[in-house]
This record gives structure tokens, C-alpha cells and sequence, in this order.
């Protein structure tokens, strides 16, 4: 198998040693911190905590990645996955994450979608979910038995659109007495949005009319050439008349039909 390589362990003596003898000019910027804690001595490797439970038995196998840190999983998880991916745009609204601390279903009650001290979020649905689903156990509240996680994501799901329309008609109402009494407000994000939509529609249309002009005068330069009624062999050329009277005898005369070859059209 090998010997141990002990080299890892010895690099803040091996930096010492170096510096001391005058071999590097600076003392890397990790000198102290590994001086201060230094690596582990231990060569032993010990399991992570398991997270979760495996079956007992003597036909279980051994995992591959015994050593490797467990994933931790919650069930939070699951439900914000469903959330903002039918709700991306939640992800862009504003957020300050310092109010919260993980410990909302302890210190909120989640009865009800709306709280006094924090806004409405997609946090606060996944938060509302929960409640109708566990029920509140620090504050003796059961959870309804026929409650599943489609009826809990609905009901939670119509409450914050109940929220979000309030909210929009407040700002409306807002905005209008403003307006009323004087107040200027500049282009919304939809008007932004749909100048910047009208202004690459026109820079495309005027590309999309110069390509089909294009096509067109390049379909046009295909059939420039004479018809072949209204063609017209040069005259007294002595090659062409040679040649004429080289496949007269071959020309059918008018009413008989070809047989063997090709007509030839002078």
C-alpha cells in the first residue's frame, strides 16, 4: 500500500526552515494561521454523521461513499422548489435576509398568511404550507387529516394572490391621489419594457425589408438572360454554318417525329 506521506503535517516547520535560512524573503500569509491551528494529527478517518436511517441487516451493503458527508435535506426544500418555479419572479423582488432567522414557525403564527412585523414573500407561503400541513406543535395546534400537499399549496397559493391584488390596488389608489394633487410620475417598467420591444421590432422589420429586397433582385438576375424564341445565331461565323450542315441531315422536317437522338433547335 505504501507509506503515509507525513509532508502536509510538516509544512509550517518546513516554511519555518526555509524562511530561517534565508531561502524565501517573506513568510507565507498562512504561516501563523497554520502555526496557530495546526492540521489534524489523526491519519483515521471517521464516519460523518448519518442523517439518515439504513436498514439493519447482513445483506446490506456497504455504501461507496461511506466517508463522504451526508446531503441534508428538509422539507422546506421540496415545497420552495415547487414554489418559485411556478413563481420565478418572486426571486426578483427585494429582500432583506437578515429578518429572517430560520425559527419563523416558533416565533409566528402561521394561521394566518399575513404578519405584522414582515412582508408577504414566498417565504411566507412555504411558512403557511407548513403550518397547514404539521400544524403548530409548540402551540397545540393539530394539523387537519385530509389536508395533502395540493390542498395545502392551493389554499396557501390563493391567499398570496389575495395579498399580492390587495397590495396593487393599493398602490393604484396611491398613485392616483398622488397624481391628483400634482404629482409627476416617470414611464412604468411595462412602458419601458414595450418602447425597448417596439425598437427592436422596427431595427428587425427594416433588416426583414432589406432581405427580401435583396432576394428578390437576385431572383430577378436569374432571368435576365434572352429567350430561346428570340435567339439569334450570329451570322456569316463560317465555324457556326459548318456545324449547321454537319446535323442538317440529322434535323427532322416539320410534322415528322425524332427518332434516335435529340432534335436540335437552331
Amino acid at each position: 500500500m505504501g507509506r503515509y506521506d507525513f509532508k502536509p503535517l510538516r509544512v509550517h516547520q518546513t516554511a519555518s526552515q526555509l524562511f530561517a535560512s534565508e531561502r524565501i524573503k517573506h513568510v507565507p500569509s498562512w504561516h501563523e494561521v497554520v502555526g496557530t491551528i495546526p492540521p489534524a494529527q489523526t491519519l483515521v478517518r471517521t464516519q460523518p454523521l448519518q442523517h439518515q436511517e439504513r436498514p439493519r441487516g447482513s445483506n446490506v451493503r456497504k455504501p461507496s461513499k461511506l466517508f463522504q458527508p451526508q446531503r441534508v435535506v428538509y422539507e422546506e426544500d421540496t415545497l420552495r422548489k415547487e414554489f418559485f418555479g411556478d413563481h420565478p419572479w418572486e426571486l426578483a423582488r427585494p429582500r432583506v435576509v437578515l429578518e429572517n432567522d430560520g425559527r419563523d414557525a416558533e416565533r409566528k403564527d402561521w394561521s394566518l398568511l399575513s404578519q405584522p412585523d414582515r412582508p408577504v414573500d414566498g417565504e411566507s407561503v412555504i411558512q403557511r404550507q407548513m403550518f397547514l400541513l404539521n400544524g403548530s406543535p409548540e402551540k397545540g395546534q393539530k394539523p387537519d387529516p385530509k389536508m395533502t400537499p395540493a390542498r395545502a399549496y392551493d389554499q396557501a397559493r390563493k391567499e398570496f394572490y389575495e395579498v399580492r391584488l390587495q397590495q396593487d390596488i393599493e398602490r393604484r389608489v396611491a398613485k392616483e391621489e398622488a397624481m391628483a394633487t400634482g404629482a409627476y410620475f416617470g414611464k412604468s417598467t411595462l412602458q419601458i419594457g414595450m418602447e425597448l420591444e417596439d425598437k427592436i421590432f422596427e431595427e428587425w422589420k427594416a433588416w426583414a425589408s432589406a432581405e427580401v429586397i435583396q432576394q428578390e433582385q437576385r431572383r430577378a438576375a436569374m432571368y435576365t438572360g434572352v429567350d430561346n424564341e428570340t435567339a439569334a445565331l450570329p451570322e456569316g461565323d463560317q465555324e457556326v454554318e459548318a456545324a449547321l450542315r454537319e446535323v442538317d441531315a440529322t434535323i427532322p422536317a416539320q410534322g415528322q417525329e425524332a427518332r434516335g437522338g435529340a432534335a436540335f433547335v437552331p
